[in-house]
């Protein structure tokens, strides 16, 4: 081995050698890197890795949704990187997204030695343990110490088997690595420890990446002593499938409950809707009282996240049936468990005569009275605009949707594909970061496709910086109307005066996305129906689309579409 470098600088360099080829033995490929100096010996580790892609991005706060996005569909932890001081903290909105979504997540912030902390030095805050209880392990080695190298790998191994969830904590998500560097910042790389033998990880081998848009682990509880819970197939049960659901598609099958889908969960029903009884427009459905009265459940099973719908939700809370969850954490915001199982079986019988029957007609009827009045009301609706997308996106694709109201209309009034995937950041469900998270999709390879709104848009707007020179494949669909759309269906926008309303929920911005996205250099057009969005989706490289529509004109489509629901159904719930 090496004797001890003279120069603090190279057992720096070297130290970040070590842990990024640890990494890379460990399934790390893609890194984010936001420009900085004292950062220096991390970013030219990984810069000088060709196992890793590295790629640059000039906030901090958009690094991190962009490996956020990496970390969704590679089921590995991207590495993010800033220099020290307030670039560190910008990494904060993501880290809990990643936390609250079980993401894989290596958050690496640069930080000056203990002797420039408390005396007022430039850039220095308090970083250790910064993000709180949202990360799932937290390092802070110090300032790189020649003297306990053998203990560098294991550090660097730790820190993905956390982030993948097979380490103490037990649930994938952020890990923070606070690496202090004195100056000066460029050192020479000396011979790195050795690490074990055919570029094995330092203890020992990783299970494999999930599947696009999975959750990071297996759908499972994640509470001691939890059990396989046997379903009775001969109750009226239904299924709540969010994130995570596919990996139990057969099990789902055998079953033969309805199955009332969230488009992120990778079910379909198959060709010509036969084999799984899926449920795609629960929403409008259960807004039909008569049909949300006959048709209360005996039993409910929830796989994975619940849904975005209030309708959904408040039905299910208001059933009174025991709810057997299987999922990740502690994943009932309803607090109406009756049992949390680390799976299920299906016990042998019949379901009840009909019930299956009855849930696939009405959604059925519901995609025909859909589709029947989006005709007659013509031009390009918020909707329309999601049933577009769903329709338009090519086989492969990855679709990231905007919390608000693009992740709702896409789970209320679209069909399901299993040929595409469907990611959202409903963690925490902010509207901040997609369109960066959608650009950490697109760097995985992967032909994305972005739907948000215009606020969504313009709070990430940095991540349009130097997009027009990335070499990705990504379409940023914009419904503009001018504010927070989402307000005007909620009771503000009656109980309030429309100056106090507009001042305060719909807050009216005045900018023109298709002229942001032109000023970063990006292909932009235009498109007021589908065959003009089709063509923007089916172009290549980055571009942005932009779909205009008018707040008021949105709500009353809404009205109208759950309107014509209620009418197809009526005559059969009664």
């Amino acid at each position: 081995m090496t004797e001890e470098p003279l120069r603090p600088a190279d057992g720096a360099a070297t130290f970040c050698a070590t842990l990024v080829d640890e990494w890379a033995r460990a399934g790390v490929t893609h890194a984010c890197i936001a420009p900085g100096s004292r950062s220096t010996p991390i970013a030219l580790a990984l810069a000088a890795e060709e196992r890793i892609a590295v790629s640059v991005h000039h906030d901090e706060r958009s690094a991190a949704f962009a490996a956020l996005g990496l970390g969704l569909v590679l089921g590995r932890p991207a590495v993010v990187v800033t220099t020290s001081g307030t670039a560190a903290v910008e990494l904060h909105p993501a880290i809990v997204e990643a936390h609250q979504s079980r993401v894989p997540l290596i958050a690496v912030t640069a930080d000056r030695p203990p002797e420039l902390h408390g005396v007022g030095a430039a850039q220095t805050v308090d970083q250790e343990h910064l993000f709180g209880g949202a990360c799932r392990h937290n390092v802070a080695p110090g300032v790189a110490d020649w003297a306990v190298r053998h203990t560098w790998r294991s550090l660097a191994d730790r820190c993905v088997r956390e982030a993948i969830g097979v380490g103490a904590d037990g649930a994938p998500g952020p890990v923070h690595a606070n690496l202090a560097f004195r100056e000066p910042l460029l050192g020479e790389v000396l011979a790195v420890p050795t690490g074990r033998r055919r570029g094995a990880p330092w203890h020992g081998p990783l299970p494999a990446p999930a599947q696009v848009g999975a959750a990071a682990a297996p759908l499972r509880g994640s509470r001691p002593g939890d059990e396989i819970v046997r379903l009775a197939r001969s109750a009226r049960g239904v299924v709540v499938a969010g994130r995570g659901a596919a990996a139990h598609r057969l099990e789902l099958g055998r079953l033969g409950w309805p199955v009332l889908a969230d488009p992120r969960s990778g079910l379909a029903a198959g060709a010509g809707g036969r084999g799984l009884p899926l449920i795609a427009h629960a929403d409008p459905v259960l807004r039909v009282e008569a049909f949300a009265a006959q048709h209360r459940p005996e039993v409910i099973l929830r796989l994975g996240e619940p849904p975005a719908s209030r309708v959904v939700n408040e039905w299910l809370a208001a059933s009174g049936a025991p709810e057997v969850v299987v999922a990740p954490g502690w994943n009932d915001p309803g607090r109406a468990a009756a049992r949390f199982a680390a799976g299920f079986t299906v016990a042998p019988g019949r379901p009840p005569t009909g019930w299956a029957e009855s849930w696939r007609s009405a959604d059925n009827e519901a995609a025909n009275a859909l589709v029947a009045e989006l005709r007659r009301i013509g031009g390009f609706s918020e909707p329309a605009v999601a049933r577009a997308v769903i329709e338009s996106a090519a086989p492969g694709s990855t679709l990231v949707v905007s919390s608000s109201m693009p992740i709702r209309d896409v789970e209320w009034y679209t069909r399901r594909r299993d040929d595409i995937a469907v990611l959202a950041n409903r963690g925490a469900n902010g509207i901040d970061g997609v369109v960066s998270t959608a650009v950490g999709v697109a760097l995985s390879g992967r032909r994305t496709i972005a739907l948000v709104g215009d606020l969504a848009f313009l709070h990430d707007s940095t991540a349009l910086l130097a997009l027009a020179r990335r070499d990705v494949d990504l379409v940023v669909v914009v419904i503009d109307n001018d504010g927070g759309g989402i307000f005007s269906f909620l009771g503000q926008a009656e109980a309030l005066g429309p100056d106090r309303f507009e001042q305060l929920f719909g807050t009216p911005h005045g900018a023109d996305p298709a002229a942001v996205a032109a000023a970063f250099g990006l292909a932009v057009s235009e498109a007021a129906n589908v065959t003009e969005l089709r063509r923007a989706l089916g172009a290549s490289g980055p571009r942005v689309s932009v779909v205009r529509s008018e707040r008021g004109a949105n709500v009353e489509v809404h009205r109208r579409l759950n309107q014509a629901v209620a009418k197809a159904l009526t005559p059969a719930a009664d």
